[in-house]
């Protein structure tokens, strides 16, 4: 007997530490959740999530939601990752998945900001080239000491130089490698669909002959109107789709919801290829709270969809713009949509 209940002490006593190395120790994971999410036809702060400058904005019902994904908390204890692991709206990954060794954590919020921003172009160029406008060489931005600082502006799409046209950024190289460092040329451009024209003093190439005019610049559609998007506490790419939606519900001539609450998630390029991303099943999670009618799933992610569907959540397959607008029609219309 006293044999047996010095067995059972020791027991209890391991059990005991082993509960408190569990629930005090971290171990190398995190814990993602739903996020939050944001109406990219609604407003944060009484701002439009989508600012339109040059016309007026398309007076529209329905919601147009992108979703995201959360991290509660960095350094769990093994108590916590193995509760996180039994639930449904928890996902648990390697810390390392997040937060890469080789950055800190600030420089991984900034990577994950410069995607989100680079995701924003990528998004108002599919939406423009379905609209038809015309790809242009516009200015993305002014350098430092820009020559051209108060004569062209971000958004400015530049016509000619010199009086020559500079339909694409390999033409308008050409034309600055011809002019001399220091020249004085006229420069026309359009800014929200109104021609103009400047005089910019070039300033001297540093890598090659010839002139610089001091700004960034990208070939996109240009629109008569300039599109401002306002979401400041996401990151990565994956809000793409639905704020080229979005952009398109506003400036388009179809009312892309007829009404409905949409949400969806999935990155997007230029010519408009939709492409997969991560925590879909957490983004359903948080679509299904905010009583979503239908959520938009990248074609990648359809197996992650189908494994942890939401009741009450129908979802739509995409792989292109074009398809998300056909599911969007098909709701509209009540019909089923292509689904997974």
């Amino acid at each position: 007997m006293t044999r047996r209940i010095a067995v059972l002490s020791v027991g209890v006593v391991l059990l005991v530490v082993f509960g408190v190395l569990g629930a005090a120790v971290p171990v190398p994971y995190v814990a993602q959740v739903p996020g939050p999410t944001f109406d990219t036809l609604g407003e944060i702060d009484g701002e439009p999530v989508i600012g339109v400058e040059g016309r007026e904005r398309n007076d529209v019902d329905g919601q147009l939601t992108l979703t995201t994904v959360g991290v509660s908390r960095a350094g769990l204890s093994l108590v916590e990752a193995v509760q996180g692991w039994f639930d449904d709206e928890v996902s648990v990954v390697p810390e390392e998945s997040v937060y890469p060794s080789d950055r800190t954590e600030e420089e991984t919020r900034e990577a994950n900001r410069q995607a989100f921003l680079t995701s924003e172009e990528a998004a108002e160029a599919a939406a423009l080239s379905t609209l038809d406008y015309p790809v242009k060489v516009v200015v993305r931005g002014l350098a430092d000491d820009s020559p051209s600082e108060g004569r062209l502006e971000e958004g400015d799409a530049i016509e000619s130089v010199d009086g020559r046209a500079t339909p694409d950024a390999a033409t308008l190289d050409a034309v600055l490698a011809s002019i001399p460092g220091g020249s004085s040329v006229p420069v026309a451009y359009t800014r929200l669909g109104e021609p103009g024209t400047t005089t910019i003093t070039t300033r001297a190439a540093d890598q090659r002959a010839g002139s610089l005019l001091g700004v960034l610049i990208r070939e996109q559609p240009s629109a008569p109107f300039d599109v401002d998007i306002r979401v400041e506490d996401v990151g990565g790419p994956s809000a793409g789709l639905m704020l080229a939606l979005g952009i398109l519900d506003l400036v388009g001539d179809t009312d892309l919801t007829g009404g409905a609450a949409v949400a969806g998630t999935g990155t997007i390029d230029a010519a408009g290829d939709v492409g997969p991303i991560g925590g879909v099943q957490l983004k359903m999670v948080a679509a299904r709270e905010i009583g979503a009618e239908l959520f938009l799933v990248p074609a990648g992610n359809c197996a992650d969809a189908l494994a942890a569907p939401q009741p009450g959540l129908p979802v739509a397959r995409v792989a292109t713009l074009d398809d998300a607008l056909q599911a969007l029609e098909d709701l509209r219309a009540g019909r089923t949509p292509e689904s997974c």
